[in-house]
């Protein structure tokens, strides 16, 4: 186990969502699936309790504690992309898995967890500062998924 591991906690789908997660994204995978040893307050003894797992290089562990707390957008995995394919890949198999649309590049997965898609270009943009990012944040934030050909036009002016 990681020194350092974020921990997911999850109504009861902490093993569909890694499994999830491995299949879409590079450098993810579910390295453990750990069972109750007994009954607990949202489950039994058997089920599923925890998931080791890692998202984009990021180690994770997902717990199935039951609905008393939900996931919310004060936490994200940001992941960067190199092109409006991949953007588009990951923007994609989150929405079209029962996720749901934000702006500026976020998403939602269908288990609450919060994504941001973002291209490298709108990073480089923003980092250059005055004018190109000034345009570049304009341009996003009309956004939900982003578009990489209107960030790099608006960098152009």
């Amino acid at each position: 186990m990681a020194k350092n591991t974020i921990c997911l906690w999850y109504d009861k789908d902490a093993e569909a969502a890694a499994r999830f997660y491995a299949e879409v994204f590079p450098d993810s995978r579910v390295t453990a699936v750990h069972r109750a040893p007994g009954d607990y307050p949202s489950g039994k003894e058997g089920d599923v309790l925890t998931v080791e797992f890692t998202v984009a290089g990021v180690a994770c562990l997902g717990l199935n504690g039951g609905p008393m707390f939900k996931h919310s957008e004060a936490f994200s995995f940001q992941i960067a992309t190199d092109d409006q394919e991949e953007t588009d890949r990951y923007w994609n198999a989150i929405v079209n898995n029962g996720g749901e649309e934000s702006a500026c590049g976020w998403c939602k997965d269908k288990w609450g967890i919060s994504w941001q898609i973002t291209p490298r270009i709108l990073m480089e943009a923003l980092a250059a500062g005055g004018g190109e990012a000034k345009r570049a944040f304009e341009a996003m934030m009309d956004m939900r998924k982003i578009d990489v050909a209107a960030i790099e036009a608006a960098r152009r002016g």
